[in-house]
């Protein structure tokens, strides 16, 4: 089963209109957590437990679309390869940082585990935490800070441990 933007909508409208101040949500694939703060506003903690399209290395579906170089091409799908991509599961904006000035969670060179936290990715007034998903190096940050992306839009790729 997979969520839409429209599913969670729903549960958000649901949960605003009933007497609930909290949601815990887990399948095989995720966990999410719904909270209501005293001024009204939801807080979300959602954790990726198992997700093999999003661990799964990139494919040939990432390879540039012009070929000049098939050399540089191969050596970039070769890299590309044992890569592992952190996608938001969700539209909205991504937020490399907590706030507005403070550091980023991770940057290029990063070494990070499993469950840490990378992004935000900021959807209807909701702040969706984004994890790592594997242990290793943090490589390349594809997104830009504040940057509206897409549902499965690549935010940064890792160089798993032992690759």
């Amino acid at each position: 089963m997979k969520l839409t933007n429209e599913d969670v909508n729903e549960i958000l409208q649901l949960l605003d209109a009933g007497p609930f101040d909290e949601l815990n949500l887990q399948t095989l694939r995720f966990k999410l957590q719904l909270r209501r703060g005293g001024d009204g506003t939801w807080t979300q903690e959602a954790q990726i437990l198992s997700a093999p399209n999003l661990l799964a290395p990139a494919t040939a579906a990432a390879t540039p679309a012009a070929s000049d170089a098939p050399q540089a091409q191969h050596s970039t799908q070769a890299e590309a390869e044992h890569l592992v991509p952190v996608r938001t599961p969700l539209l909205g904006t991504f937020y490399r940082a907590p706030k507005p000035g403070a550091p980023a969670f991770v940057e290029v060179g990063s070494r990070v585990e499993k469950n840490t936290l990378v992004g935000i990715v900021e959807t209807m007034k909701l702040m969706n935490s984004i994890y790592a998903g594997t242990a290793g190096k943090v490589v390349e940050i594809c997104a830009q800070d504040a940057a509206t992306v897409e549902h499965d839009a690549v935010l940064m790729r890792i160089e798993p441990e032992g690759a």
